[in-house]
């Protein structure tokens, strides 16, 4: 494994057991978001506590009236145990985020997190962010887009929008998985509707083009991924 395929994998474990679990054990529910330097919680309650990863720290902050703080945590040599006690949640307790729910695994070994490649996936999900604010804004009401949300379970940011009245579509962008070791971006249809050039159609769930394939274009990333996912939008209208 590579390793960002390495951080990857450590990221999505914490993602899920740490940082969704504190949500869901506040909330009931459990989406994230793309936060300063990674992935984190919205606020979880009226003392504005947040449990988020920027770059190799775990971060717990409050903005409680009174008694703001901010404490973090390096993740690298800490035990998944040692994160979770950080931040005040019980691994205890099954949570189950789908069927690509990462294990829980030895919750006492230390953990191995390479920075530059823990940054590569946290400046991914920014470049997604920046995409899908770019989608949005061309994307006419009726669409009805959803926010941004990180989805613990695929360890990937996306967003839904209604191209026509029997079709909703994923929009999104992935650091990778199984099925790439390199981040991507993705059209991904609720339905099996093709409409259009089959070539475009080039993954099992619709299409997607990785991180080298925008990066070559002289737009940029963010440009190039934006008509590269509006393209598939607008294909399915």
């Amino acid at each position: 494994m590579s390793s960002l395929g390495e951080a990857r994998h450590e990221l999505h474990r914490i993602a899920v057991h740490v940082v969704a679990r504190t949500r869901i054990e506040a909330t009931g529910r459990l989406s994230l978001r793309v936060t300063p330097g990674g992935f984190g919680t919205p606020e979880l309650g009226s003392d504005g506590r947040r449990v988020r990863v920027s770059g190799g720290h775990l971060v717990v902050e409050s903005d409680a009236e009174g008694a703001a703080s901010m404490r973090s945590t390096a993740i690298h040599g800490a035990s998944l145990a040692q994160l979770a006690a950080f931040a005040d949640v019980d691994l205890t307790e099954t949570i189950d985020v789908g069927h690509d729910t990462p294990p829980l695994g030895d919750v006492d070994a230390r953990i191995a997190l390479d920075g530059a490649a823990a940054a590569e996936v946290a400046g991914w999900f920014a470049d997604t962010a920046a995409v899908l604010d770019t989608v949005v804004a061309s994307l006419s009401p009726l669409a009805a887009p959803t926010l941004p949300r990180l989805w613990p379970e695929h360890f990937d940011v996306a967003i839904e929008a209604q191209a026509t009245a029997e079709r909703r579509v994923n929009l999104g962008g992935s650091p990778g998985d199984g099925s790439s070791d390199e981040p991507y971006l993705y059209v991904g249809p609720w339905t099996a509707d093709r409409p259009g050039d089959p070539d475009f159609w080039n993954a099992p769930y619709g299409a997607m083009r990785t991180r080298s394939q925008l990066a070559a274009d002289p737009a940029g990333i963010v440009a190039a991924g934006a008509a590269f996912l509006l393209d598939g939008y607008q294909r399915l209208r």
